[in-house]
């Protein structure tokens, strides 16, 4: 069975100089359509209740994911690692009912800690470009 390492491995073949000319080719703009037409495809397979179909759906999701991370750090932005990193990082700040001291009783009272977090960091981010900009 193969692993997220033997994916990642694959992309890299594949982006490589000997690798598809298709998928060297790919950039982020050339990708967007095909991350929308996969995320379709994912919530068609999700209305139907075909279960078979979701996984498959769901791995051409996550090739969306790791092809784009892979032209990133090809450029020297971030890499995969920067995505997982910052995902774990979003999902544990973002639960501070499961990981920290607050309470969530309910599925709404987590939603509205997630949405009041999210606005929060918003805010703080637009703040620090705005002081970015200044202090240019």
């Amino acid at each position: 069975m193969y692993n997220f390492t033997d994916l990642t491995n694959i992309i890299a073949e594949l982006r490589s100089d000997h690798g598809c000319p298709w998928d060297r080719k790919q950039t982020f703009v050339s990708l967007k359509q095909c991350l929308a037409d996969e995320a379709e495809e994912v919530f068609q397979a999700i209305d139907n209740k075909d279960m078979e179909n979701l996984c498959e759906e769901l791995g051409d999701v996550l090739l969306q994911v790791v092809l784009n991370s892979q032209i990133a750090k090809e450029q020297n932005l971030f890499t995969i690692d920067d995505v997982i990193d910052g995902l774990c990082r979003k999902m544990i700040r973002r639960h501070p009912h499961v990981f920290g001291d607050a309470k969530a009783g309910s599925p709404e009272e987590g939603r509205a800690l997630w949405n009041a977090i999210k606005a929060q960091e918003k805010a703080e981010r637009k703040h620090a470009q705005n002081a970015q900009k200044t202090a240019q």
